[in-house]
């Protein structure tokens, strides 16, 4: 169950209400009439099936209800109601299946901001890598992996080629290489100066590393686990069961590839440094292709349920 709470220009609240009147995914709907000071207008609050909120989210904005006024769009964790259930089986599909693309998108265009957080975060996570791979722990390898923020960026990708927000496929891509070639650079520059006083040597990253020499070792099984986690994150995202999340980033060898290579940089050691960026270019193409796929049918599927609810209603109309 979702939560609309919509602040509407005097001039709009009849159209709002017959958009949420006329849908059998709604089950109550509440009308402050003068509430709002900004915009001048109305509160208006409804109660909507997860099922039915595209088609009702696409329907205001058509009104233009987000320009003029705004739309607040909150899960709602337990709820008590007879009629909610009822809008719950009247739509078709499942609340955990359902995809409400207005709140994936907004948690894309989150994730890919190029900010200071994002880079402490990728920074530190490719130095922890690159201690993890000085001292072979595996332990380390796997604290890098979920400490670095690079898939919610990867993820947003296939978001943008499935909804065809090319200004979002910029950002991403644009988040993506600033944040591994800075997290590189400044991993290169500790590793330099770890060399220099001696606490790191060649033979540390050249010598055998049975824990972590999978990170510069590429094959078929990099580009699979990629796809696999990467489907199961999507999936995480888009259905809004973030458990899965955890282990989709100890599944995958970004970040560790990331801090292979500054290593590689600061010793000079020619194929730990391709080794690795194969490894990394391999993880990043497979989580973006499989990110796509798992969206693009999430979506194809749901326009299905969607034509089908459309029948639905009408049958209950003629009623």
């Amino acid at each position: 169950m979702l939560h609309l709470r919509i602040l509407s220009p005097s001039t709009l609240t009849q159209d709002v209400l017959g958009c949420l009147v006329g849908s059998p995914a709604v089950s109550g709907i509440a009308v402050t009439r003068d509430a709002s000071v900004e915009p001048v207008g109305d509160l208006v609050v409804a109660d909507v099936a997860r099922e039915g909120a595209n088609e009702i989210i696409d329907h205001l904005r058509a009104l233009g209800v987000h320009q003029e006024g705004s739309l607040h769009i909150e899960p709602v964790r337990t709820w008590l109601s007879r009629t909610g259930f009822e809008a719950e089986q009247r739509t078709p599909g499942s609340s955990a299946d359902a995809v409400v693309w207005a709140d994936v998108a907004q948690r894309s265009y989150e994730e890919t901001e190029l900010n200071w957080t994002y880079l402490s975060f990728m920074t530190l996570a490719t130095l922890l890598a690159a201690i993890a791979i000085v001292t072979d722990s595996q332990i380390l390898v796997i604290g890098a992996m979920v400490l670095g923020p690079e898939f919610g960026a990867i993820a947003a990708l296939g978001v943008a080629l499935v909804r065809r927000r090319f200004v979002l496929l910029a950002r991403a891509t644009r988040t993506l290489v600033v944040g591994f070639a800075l997290s590189i650079a400044v991993t290169t520059v500790m590793a330099l100066l770890a060399r220099a006083v001696g606490w790191v040597t060649v033979d540390n990253v050249t010598g055998p590393r049975p824990g972590t020499d999978f990170i510069y070792s590429p094959d078929k099984w990099s580009f699979i686990v990629a796809v696999i986690a990467a489907a199961a994150g999507v999936l995480s995202i888009t259905s809004a069961k973030m458990s899965g999340l955890s282990g989709v980033f100890i599944s995958v060898t970004t970040v560790p590839a990331a801090g292979n290579v500054a290593l590689g940089l600061a010793f000079g050691v020619g194929h730990e440094i391709w080794g690795s960026t194969l490894q990394l270019v391999v993880n990043i193409a497979g989580m973006a292709v499989a990110g796509w796929a798992t969206l693009a049918f999430q979506q194809s599927v749901w326009a299905r349920f969607s034509a089908r609810r459309v029948t639905v209603v009408n049958r209950l109309r003629r009623r």
